[in-house]
């Protein structure tokens, strides 16, 4: 009796075999999803959130790919700021794992020659975007497998592409269907080279550090540096000393601290953040109204024990 259920089992296992191998469609392959693990889709934008641009571009990727998970980074990026949103996905990207398809549209070239590509870094993560400078940043860390055009017409939206709504129509279901598992040099041609970013670094001498205000810390106000903290410590500052710093040419003194709560609330501090960058704030406070300094500015830091000027 035995020896006849494994006989009718037989074919059961087959036909399930086959079945699974079928189940695939034509030029697909395994995404970089481990097995049994649902495929993530991480998404940002700088469409903001009063209109109804971010649920369809999350519309389009789920009816292409219903078992992706969908996350953001924001959708607040500063629009139009390309450098902002590439600070953005440098930071958020080394928390997830190889397979992981981004999507980012901070795109104020939309409609024109620029390429939609997809970016294959050499972490094994996958970033669908407009060749603008946004994934510079990723690829100067993680380093460049390679990258395609997005040409092919069975991954973008099937209806008529906009000229205006890339995010919708090309994007999103290129995404999705990278997440789904379609098989990534299918989508286009190599691109043998991307547009860079070329953004301004601090820069050290023997008299200081000179750098810029790049950002706010929203929503506390706080100012966001390019000056590494490494560069900071080798102006031989210990914590607890008075820097005169100059903010758009302006005299400040700050108090140099390691947290917050180390002044009074309402006082101003500079500190490095988690970022590892210089950070100037005020506690439970907004710098950037209190003193109306908004980005872009430029910062000045003299190493310790060098004279003031005019003394």
């Amino acid at each position: 009796m035995s020896s006849r259920r494994r006989l009718l089992g037989l074919p059961l296992l087959v036909f399930a075999l086959i079945s699974v191998a079928c189940s695939k469609a034509p030029g697909q392959k395994d995404s970089g999803a481990t097995s049994g693990s649902k495929p993530t889709i991480v998404f940002m934008t700088d469409f903001g959130t009063a209109n109804d641009a971010v649920a369809i571009c999350r519309a389009v990727m789920v009816g292409i790919a219903p078992d992706a998970r969908i996350m953001d980074i924001t959708h607040q990026v500063t629009p139009f700021q390309i450098e902002e949103g590439a600070r953005f996905l440098e930071g958020v990207t080394p928390y997830y794992p190889a397979g992981t398809v981004f999507v980012v549209v901070v795109d104020p070239g939309v409609g024109t020659s620029r390429k939609a590509i997809i970016v294959k870094s050499k972490k094994g993560q996958y970033f669908v975007l407009p060749d603008n400078g946004l994934i510079t940043p990723v690829i100067d860390r993680d380093g460049l497998d390679s990258a395609r055009e997005i040409t092919n017409q069975s991954w973008m939206i099937q209806a008529p592409v906009s000229s205006t709504f890339h995010g919708r129509d090309i994007f999103s279901p290129a995404a999705a269907h990278l997440a789904a598992g379609w098989d990534f040099n299918l989508v286009g041609p190599v691109v043998s080279e991307l547009v860079r970013l070329n953004p301004k670094t601090s820069v050290t001498t023997e008299k200081g550090v000179e750098g810029d205000i790049i950002g706010l810390d929203d929503p506390f106000g706080s100012l966001v540096t390019d000056i590494p903290g490494d560069e900071f410590k080798k102006l031989g500052y210990a914590l607890g000393d008075k820097i005169r710093i100059e903010i758009n040419k302006k005299p400040v003194i700050l108090p140099y601290v390691k947290t917050f709560m180390e002044v009074p609330v309402g006082d101003v501090l500079l500190f490095i953040d988690s970022r590892d960058r210089v950070s100037i704030a005020v506690n439970q406070g907004d710098y950037s109204k209190k003193f109306g300094i908004t980005p872009p500015g430029t910062i000045s830091i003299p190493r310790k024990g060098t004279p003031i000027k005019g003394k």
